[in-house]
């Protein structure tokens, strides 16, 4: 699909990551589009999976999660059901990623204090080796992707 966007598919999606709730009208307004075939468009872009659904973006902090760290896991053998049961249990790992190098994973997690922190990556370490980095600050928040510069 990705061969066959346009700019007005990136303008979209632009749109579409900055406000995932903005009315389908307001979309077509700001891509030069009428109502009707930006309608066409987003439901295109999601019946190819391009757009996989619409999320909120939630202060941590505000929700009682003020404590972010990466978790890097070295992960032995080849049996990755139990971290995947954890990942499942665990609402607090936010993101893992699948990864090349000496780690295997790369987890994102929020705790609402270290000591929930330390038990979290206790159950991670009982899985394999573990290294946790505590996040000062976001730097540059998820934006999703942009059209790419040729």
């Amino acid at each position: 699909m990705t061969e066959i966007l346009d700019a007005t598919d990136w303008a979209i999606l632009a749109e579409v990551q900055r406000d995932g709730r903005i009315p389908l009208t307001e979309l077509g307004r700001r891509v030069n589009l009428s109502a009707s075939a930006t309608t066409e468009r987003v439901k295109r872009l999601e019946a190819a999976g391009v757009i996989t659904g619409y999320h909120a973006a939630v202060d941590l902090a505000k929700v009682g999660f003020p404590v972010l760290a990466v978790v890097r896991l070295k992960y032995p053998g080849s049996q990755h059901q139990p971290l995947h049961r954890l990942l499942d249990e665990r609402f607090e790992i936010l993101e893992c990623l699948r990864t090349t190098g000496d780690d295997c994973y790369t987890l994102k997690v929020a705790a609402a204090s270290m000591p929930h922190l330390e038990q979290l990556v206790n159950e991670l370490a009982r899985l394999g080796s573990t290294t946790t980095n505590i996040v000062y600050s976001q730097t540059l928040p998820y934006r999703g992707p942009r059209e790419p510069r040729v």
